[in-house]
This record gives C-alpha cells, structure tokens and sequence, in this order.
C-alpha cells in the first residue's frame, strides 16, 4: 500500500531532539499515534500499511519516535530521563503543532503514555489503547523491572525465548541498551482513580492470542466510555493485521 509521508523534528521541552513523521492530508484530522518499546513509527506504523489504511479514512496521522527510539536523539544520560519523560514529551509535540482538536492514541508503551498524557492534561477528542492492560498502567514495576532485567542481561537468554526475541528486536531497530533502561525507569504508574475518571470515548483493542488480553479487557472494564475490540495475532503479531489499521480507521474516522 504506497503511501507519501513527511519526516518532521523539533525540540521537546528539554531541547532533546524528537523525530516524527507524518501521513494523510495535511488538513485532515489530527492523530497522534505512539509506538511500542523497541519499536519505532516506521515499524509500528507504516512498515504493515496501518497508517495508510488510518490515513485512506482522511486522517492526517502523526507518528513520532520516543526518544531513544527509531529517528529521535538517544541521550544516554540518566538526567535526560526524567519521570514521565515521554508523556512530557507528547505533551510537548501537541504544543508545538498547536493541536486543539485532534485524537490520540497508541500501541503497548505507546498506549500507556497515551493515558499518561490524558492524565497530565491532554485533551483529545477520542483516545485508543492498544496491546496494554490495566495491571501494566497502574502498576508499571513488574513489566518495566522484566524489561530492565532482560537489557542488562542481554546476551545470557535461551535461544527462542521471550527475552531473547526483546534482545533481538531492540537490537534490529538499533535502540541503545543504556537509555533503554533510563527510558523504563522513568515510567509512572497511573492511580486507578486517574484511569476511571477519563470519559472519553475510548477504543481498547487487543490481540486475541496477546499476553495482555485479559489485563485489555480489565481496562476496557475501567474506563467509563470505552469500547472493546479483539483482533488476531499476539503481542507481536496483532501489529501486522490489517484488522489493526481497519479497526483505528473505523474508530477515529467515525
């Protein structure tokens, strides 16, 4: 599915380079879609035609790199971590495009900041929270602890186990182990009080075979406006469906 894109930068509220890259009329409605740990706009987004079937709906998608991900800077310097760092720098890009009216929403990690920044003032229309679950929002320590494990162990995981496929796909997408682990100490957990109070309407779409469906549905029980949507695949594999990109299209071009 050909698609024209628009690779974009600027400086986040810290002066740290932060990449992103567009698709869709640029006077269509604003997404803002976030990737996943390891991952990056390209391969979250573009790489399985997601972004195009989203922008087909006359979206304008705007998909940025976390920082130590994909085209955005990958300081190593633990000061350039701070808590909630990549809700404030979401934060940051909506500013610096002025988008008053827009939508918002992400896969995995991505998901989690997308409540993150709902949480610390963000005000979309419609939000989506893709491959997460309740338990990894409002108590972050035993993913991002596995995580910081699995990085500092990198090169001692089994053949064809799940920390060795994390090894595997951080080092394709050259993410730089020492601010991986800065990035996932950073993360904040959001009270349960916090996820309940957003009204929003809300899509909560998850793998069918994904280690994160029941905790998905959890949080599809949790937020008081949300709608709840299986699609196939696992963690990994969901991302590649195009039911991923028919489902966001559907939802935000509604």
């Amino acid at each position: 599915m050909s698609l024209q894109t628009r690779d974009r930068d600027f400086e986040s509220f810290d002066g740290v380079r932060i990449a992103w890259t567009e698709a869709g009329p640029e006077d269509g409605r604003p997404l803002v879609l976030l990737h996943g740990l390891f991952s990056n706009a390209n391969v979250n987004w573009l790489k399985f035609g997601t972004a195009a079937r989203i922008a087909e709906a006359g979206v304008r998608v705007i998909m940025p790199d976390f920082r130590a991900h994909g085209k955005s800077a990958a300081p190593t310097d633990a000061a350039a971590y701070p808590a909630d760092v990549l809700a404030d720098d979401v934060l940051a890009l909506i500013d610096h495009l002025g988008l008053t009216d827009y939508d918002l929403g992400g896969y995995s990690l991505g998901g989690r900041q997308t409540l993150r920044a709902v949480v610390r003032g963000a005000a979309p229309r419609r939000i989506a929270v893709v491959g997460m679950g309740l338990g990894a929002v409002v108590n972050v320590a035993p993913s991002t602890n596995w995580f910081i494990d699995t990085v500092r162990n990198a090169d001692d995981h089994a053949r064809g186990s799940e920390a060795y496929f994390a090894i595997q796909f951080m080092r394709t997408n050259k993410v730089d182990p020492e601010a991986a682990i800065h990035l996932l100490n950073a993360q904040v957990d959001s009270a349960l009080a916090d996820v309940e109070a957003i009204t929003l309407p809300a899509l909560v779409l998850c793998g069918a075979e994904d280690h994160y469906n029941a905790e998905a549905h959890r949080l599809s029980e949790a937020l008081p406006n949300a709608t709840w949507r299986e699609i196939p695949g696992t963690h990994m594999s969901s991302v590649t469906r195009p039911e991923l990109g028919s489902s966001l299209a559907d939802f935000f071009a509604a």
